[in-house]
């Protein structure tokens, strides 16, 4: 086994300590006529020899160990800075991860994540699941129209609409583009629907400024309440096609399977 040198140091530090103790003893025991006979001029030999050892063991103390336990030290706290700036940046990470950069809202992967939870435990204790699908009208025209930055600036008010109406428990998403998605847990139909109408009536008194030009926008929406059997994807798809009904029904509108 390999030992570091601070250890090696450790262990001489040791040893000149120990046979240092050991003069001192020798010294004590010839002045006062003990085990070690010898007189005074052996005392003080001994005597002598133990300041000198202990003379070595502060300057081994001082210029060997405590600079490598000193420098020890220092690079500890370097690396628990580290390592707390690396854990800082991992979290951060990980929320960026799950998380949509325009809006702040959680993006597809969250809410696939949390769809799968929710369906597992909901399902335990047998409470209802609504998903609610919405998606802006005519968004592309608003894009090519005013460009994207009026564009991203009509999302982040849709976004913020949502939030305000959504309960703590309920999970935001924007699931790309111009659709973003509710999952609301115990809820029923009827709550969902008023819901998403109050979201839908909500987002259409929005007004955006662009210089001169105020726009309005609409969303439609389409809703689903899980039947405890079926699987997030297949709940995702009938919301989803609900979506499309209120677009084929003129859009700016709800509908729910």
């Amino acid at each position: 086994m390999r030992f570091h040198k601070a250890e090696l140091f450790f262990f001489l530090l040791i040893v000149l300590v120990g046979v240092g103790g050991i003069f001192s003893w020798a010294a004590y025991s010839a002045a006062t006529g003990g085990v070690v006979i010898g007189g005074v001029e052996t005392a003080a030999n001994f005597a002598f020899m133990g300041a000198v050892l202990a003379g070595l063991s502060a300057i081994c103390g001082c210029l060997l160990v405590f600079p490598i336990l000193s420098h020890g030290l220092r690079e500890r706290g370097k690396l628990q800075r580290m390592t707390e700036s690396l854990s800082v940046r991992s979290q951060s990470l990980e929320h960026a991860a799950v998380t949509d950069g325009l809006t702040g809202m959680y993006n597809r992967r969250y809410f696939d994540e949390a769809l799968a939870e929710y369906l597992e435990a909901f399902g335990h204790i047998d409470k209802p699941i609504g998903m609610v699908i919405l998606d802006l009208d005519h968004f592309k025209k608003v894009n090519d129209t005013h460009g994207h930055d009026i564009g991203d600036k009509v999302l982040r008010q849709v976004a913020e609409c949502l939030q305000i109406f959504t309960r703590y428990h309920d999970v935001l998403a924007r699931l790309g583009g111009e659709e973003f998605a509710i999952l609301s847990p115990n809820i029923t139909e009827s709550q969902l629907y008023n819901l998403s109408d109050r979201i839908r009536q909500a987002v259409s008194e929005l007004r955006i400024n662009n210089g001169n030009v105020t726009l309005k926008v609409t969303v439609s929406a389409g809703l689903a309440i899980w039947n405890g059997a079926e699987s997030g994807e297949e709940l995702y798809r009938r919301a989803d096609k609900q979506l499309y009904e209120a677009k084929r029904q003129g859009r700016n509108r709800v509908c729910a399977a």
